[in-house]
């Protein structure tokens, strides 16, 4: 007695109305939709008006001050429209505070900390972030503890160190104690954590690189766009530094913030010449941030869309 096998017929369950693939008209209402979510409303353009003209205010009363007398910006109301003495004031700015030095100066100073802290703060970043090694959570605890202390507590102590050096007065007494930050190796190590893959790190083992080749072949092309902001943001504050550079430098051989104490000097000070100063030491971050501000933000977008 034979059997003969009945083929059996699976039914498959109706697929729901999100598993359906959608035809052509439902893709293009998707797509419809989806473009609609990326258009803001009025109201978001309205906020962002009235947050670029907040931030904005600050630099443009510096230049109507800048452009007026002392007279006219003490008086109530204050001007709100630019006066006719913007360039004189400038260029009695530039005379009286020495801003060619200090410029100089500021540009080395901020310059060689921002490159060294990039620098630095990458390799930190990359040995907490991918290396095993004993000792590697004390340390970034450690690295971190930094941040709590208050940098006045260093001044007394770091002074007798660049004084024993033979740095006072100098430059490399602003550089030397600058030259990489707490919070860069902890943002580098945060986003060399999620935008480094241990794969990739893994492939150049495994071809025989060594640490300090991956770093150079993987982890630089990986790190660039939080490098730049790393750079940007060092950058500006080394530039705007006032406190350190006051107390180890003098007149002689100023920075740009230490500089502007000299227009400050005197009974009466000239309200509308400290801001034609501050106006000059402004304007060379502006122009290099209109320079290597879209390289800085596409850098940004890269590094967020890949990670």
């Amino acid at each position: 007695m034979t059997t003969h096998s009945l083929p059996v017929r699976t039914e498959t369950p109706d697929r729901t109305p999100a598993e359906k693939p959608a035809g052509r008209g439902g893709r293009r209402l998707l797509r419809q939709r989806a473009g609609r979510q990326h258009h803001a409303g009025p109201l978001a353009y309205v906020l962002l008006v009235i947050m670029a003209v907040l931030s904005i205010f600050p630099l443009y009363w510096t230049m109507v001050a800048a452009s007026t007398d002392n007279t006219r910006v003490s008086q109530t109301p204050p001007p709100f429209l630019p006066g006719p003495n913007l360039f004189s004031n400038l260029a009695r700015a530039w005379d009286e505070a020495a801003m060619g030095k200090a410029m100089i100066n500021s540009l080395i100073v901020a310059g060689v900390i921002a490159l060294s802290t990039v620098l630095f703060a990458t390799l930190a970043g990359f040995a907490f972030a991918k290396l095993r090694f004993k000792g590697r959570n004390a340390l970034l605890m450690l690295v971190i503890g930094t941040m709590m202390v208050p940098p006045q507590l260093g001044v007394v102590p770091l002074f007798m160190m660049m004084s024993e050096l033979g740095w006072s007065q100098q430059l490399p007494a602003v550089i030397f104690p600058t030259l990489v930050s707490a919070v860069g190796v902890f943002f580098m190590r945060q986003y060399l954590s999620e935008a480094l893959p241990d794969e990739l790190v893994e492939a150049g083992r495994v071809d025989g690189a060594h640490s300090l080749r991956i770093f150079w072949s993987i982890v630089l092309p990986v790190a660039r766009p939080a490098m730049a902001v790393l750079f940007m943001i060092t950058f500006v504050h080394a530039w705007n530094d006032f406190f350190w550079p006051f107390v180890v430098l003098d007149m002689t051989n100023p920075t740009v913030p230490v500089a502007l104490t000299q227009l400050s000097a005197g009974y009466v000070r000239d309200q509308s010449l400290i801001m034609a100063g501050a106006l000059l030491g402004t304007l060379p971050l502006l122009a290099m941030f209109i320079v290597f501000g879209r390289q800085i933000v596409s850098g940004i977008m890269a590094g967020a869309v890949k990670g």
